[in-house]
């Protein structure tokens, strides 16, 4: 069955419900109250990077991408995106939606000037959207994790290019 979903930026009145979408997809709230966390950070939130798909004026979809930084070994900062995190209603799951969120997250942050991101996720999901292992440009993670779940992508060609160290989140993921 072809859904007939629609994605756009967040609104305010979504809050509620983009809650519920994360708490449901994640089985738990911590992702959910990441999100609300990050919306009051000036610095990481770009609203218009605040994704949601919508079936019938209901969410059932959500994509974030914050602001974060990569410092190299000299100390200094390259600002780059995070995608996290992204969800999707258990009984809309492997429908396409997440694709979709996505390839228009994607779009849309290449479109507001961004080069590149970076994903903790599912080593077989987003290499399908071009993610590539970190380490190809030694971006390391701020903690223990497997080097094939730690992804980035270059939005335009050479968008990390001259880009390595250790990604800083920020401090809100560290309730995650």
């Amino acid at each position: 069955m072809t859904r007939q979903v629609t994605l756009r930026p967040e609104t305010k009145n979504d809050f509620s419900e983009v809650f519920e979408v994360n708490r449901a997809a994640f089985g738990r709230d911590d992702e959910a109250k990441l999100v609300d966390a990050l919306r009051n950070n000036p610095k990481a939130f770009i609203p218009e990077l605040s994704i949601v798909a919508t079936e019938n004026d209901k969410v059932v979809g959500h994509i974030l991408f914050t602001r974060i930084d990569i410092e190299d070994d000299a100390g200094n900062l390259h600002e780059i995106l995070a995608l996290a995190p992204m969800a999707v209603r258990p009984e809309f799951q492997n429908s396409g939606i997440g694709g979709r969120l996505i390839e228009k997250g994607l779009a849309a942050a290449k479109a507001s000037g961004y080069r590149s991101v970076i994903v903790l996720g599912h080593e077989h999901y987003y290499p399908k959207f071009g993610f590539e292992p970190a380490g190809k440009w030694n971006i390391k993670a701020p903690f223990d994790v497997p080097a094939n779940v730690f992804m980035a992508i270059e939005l335009v060609e050479d968008g990390l290019k001259n880009i390595s160290g250790t990604v800083i989140y920020p401090k809100e993921f560290e309730t995650v």
